[in-house]
């Protein structure tokens, strides 16, 4: 019975490796091949993160340890949490500095965000008096 538990848990591992391995080389040349920003970082994100999980769940299927196991789940989470943060980070910043293709977004919910924090709340813009200076600003007086 433990050997038929056994060859069934290679099996599966060696699918869920192969599987994360292809998806982790689409991200890879989805990466390379696609035209722009959103669709690079769509690319980079999506398929990578599932590819790293199934290859983290067939690599817990092959190890079979309670210690390795966990220390992979604890991989898998922390990658979860941090690579939309990423990703929208990025994305942000491509957009403020003009790398995102304004003709290829179906929908533009940032440039009303953008113009109304450029503005202020009551749209009469921001006083320049009120700005404060970073470069000259150098300690106490």
């Amino acid at each position: 019975m433990n050997h038929w538990w056994d060859t069934l848990a290679d099996v599966v591992s060696m699918v869920c490796l192969l599987g994360g391995a292809l998806l982790a080389f689409a991200a890879g040349v989805g990466a390379l091949r696609f035209p722009d920003l959103l669709a690079r970082m769509h690319a980079a994100t999506k398929p990578q993160v599932l590819g790293l999980v199934l290859c983290l769940i067939g690599l817990a299927l092959r190890l079979r340890s309670g210690g390795a196991v966990w220390a992979l789940v604890l991989v898998a989470v922390f990658q979860m949490l941090t690579a939309p943060v990423a990703a929208h980070m990025v994305g942000r910043a491509g957009y403020r500095t003009g790398k995102v293709r304004g003709d290829l977004l179906v929908v533009d919910e940032l440039t009303a965000d953008l113009e109304r924090a450029r503005t202020g709340p009551d749209g009469a813009g921001l006083d320049p008096e009120s700005a404060v200076d970073d470069e000259d600003d150098i300690g106490p007086r």
